[in-house]
């Protein structure tokens, strides 16, 4: 494998993997003590994905089906998801955001956000956001899921 390709994938996780623990232990944020980072991103998929099956959700969270039924439970059980029925099957369920649900994502959103553009303010360039864009507008198209 090129060795940049192999130190951009690292960093990357390293990233994705310190930068959110970073973040949650950082921001004291009532909502991110109330959800686990898990719920967070359950909700997050959902939102910007939905309505969409268990299945699809556990693809996309790259874990097994049953590991997301507990999640998806709390979750319903604090109206922030319901299932739905499709039109064309109406064995099939559907999970989608209640408004509460939606509310609770603008609200993670914002505070990740101003927190971010803080932490970054007067450390990265508006070029090198540009092209961070750039590359992963590129990557998103190039790793797009089938159907999207």
């Amino acid at each position: 494998m090129n060795k940049q390709i192999r130190e951009a994938v690292e960093l990357f996780e390293e990233v994705m993997i310190f930068g959110t623990a970073r973040v949650i232990r950082t921001v004291d944020n009532p909502l991110w003590k109330e959800y686990s980072p898990q719920q967070i991103q359950m909700l997050k998929i959902i939102h910007k994905y939905g309505p969409i099956t268990s299945g699809r959700l556990a693809d996309v969270q790259g874990v097994h089906k049953s590991a997301i039924s507990n999640r998806l439970k709390k979750l319903s059980d604090q109206g922030l998801i319901q299932m739905v029925k499709t039109e064309t099957d109406q064995r099939a369920k559907l999970l989608e955001l209640t408004e509460e649900g939606a509310r609770i994502v603008l609200q993670s959103d914002r505070v990740l956000y101003e927190y971010l553009e803080q932490l970054l303010s007067g450390q990265v360039e508006e070029q090198e956001v540009e092209q961070f864009i750039a590359m992963f507008r590129k990557l998103k198209n190039i790793l797009r899921w089938d159907g999207e």
